[in-house]
């Protein structure tokens, strides 16, 4: 019997909700594939026909969360710097992901890792790509030029760092974590000035010789 889109669509869906139940009940570790099958009525071979790990769901429910953070920031008004606008849609996404604090962790460690990055097939890096098209947009919006790759690696340092920090943060609402995400975006984007005044010092030097 072939199995039609909407229903694989349905499956898929019943699969990420009951993870996603499961793994704030029993926590992350303590869930098994087994319970995540069984919680969503199929086989745990046909699970892996959706997702091949635990980190993989976890994945597709964190890029679901960003994907809604992308929209509401897209709605909101524009912020008057680059470094307000990094921190609207940082905490944006933090308010989106929210739900997942307690889980996110596995995540962090290996498809969001900064030493996965660029790793062609890795599963965070479709979401990795698609947040630092964001900021890039949001660097050209703000007078910047082309972010090199030494920028983009920094920053997505700093952001998954904040990242990190913020699903351990036992501060009252996390207050820890905006203070860092404050200083570590400030720190990004006087460094971005820097190297980008610098550039075009060492351009104007090159072009009276």
């Amino acid at each position: 019997m072939r199995i039609t889109a909407q229903a694989k669509s349905e499956t898929r869906h019943r699969i990420l909700e009951v993870a996603a139940d499961l793994f704030r009940t029993k926590g992350f570790e303590s869930t098994t594939t087994r319970d995540v099958a069984q919680a969503a009525g199929i086989a745990t071979g046909t699970l892996f026909n959706y997702f091949a790990t635990k980190e993989t769901i976890v994945t597709e429910l964190a890029a679901e969360a960003l994907a809604r953070a992308r929209k509401q920031f897209e709605k909101a008004e524009p912020s008057e710097t680059f470094e307000e606008a990094l921190f609207a849609l940082v905490a944006i996404e933090l308010r989106q992901l929210r739900p997942s604090r307690k889980y996110i962790a596995p995540m962090l460690e290996t498809a969001l890792s900064p030493l996965a990055a660029g790793q062609r097939n890795e599963p965070g890096e479709e979401l990795r790509v698609r947040h630092l098209e964001m900021v890039v947009s949001l660097a050209h919006s703000h007078g910047f030029g082309e972010l090199s790759p030494v920028a983009l690696q920094l920053y997505w340092t700093l952001y998954t760092g904040a990242l990190a920090f913020w699903a351990k943060d036992r501060s009252p609402k996390q207050e820890d974590t905006l203070a860092l995400l404050d200083e570590s975006l400030a720190m990004f984007a006087a460094w971005l000035a820097d190297s980008a005044n610098e550039t075009k010092r060492s351009n104007g030097s090159n072009n009276t010789e």
